[in-house]
């Protein structure tokens, strides 16, 4: 029996999962979609993650959970904020 899938988690898709992921992919799941679907098969809405475990892109799979890998979820390195400079304000006339 498959494990549940739940949001946030990490999977790792590959061809076990289903035909479509020729090259595995890395996703975190928002949320399981309740879709009809065929026994075993299962709808996520999810963001496929870079190496570094920045969002790439927001997807809707279609796929068997029986066939995914959890993983740790990536430590995501935060960017250095950049300053915003503006100009003096002036008040009144």
């Amino acid at each position: 029996m498959a494990r549940k899938v739940h949001s946030s988690e990490v999977l790792l898709l590959t061809r076990a999962a289903s035909p479509q992921f020729f090259r595995p992919i890395t996703v975190r799941v928002i949320r399981v979609l309740d879709w009809i679907t065929y026994d075993g098969w299962l709808w996520i809405d999810a963001y496929q993650l870079a190496p570094d475990g920045t969002a790439l892109a927001r997807r809707s799979l279609f796929f068997m959970p029986e066939g995914a890998h959890w993983v740790k979820a990536p430590a995501v390195v935060p960017g250095r904020r950049q300053s915003v400079r503006r100009s003096p304000v002036r008040v009144g006339g």
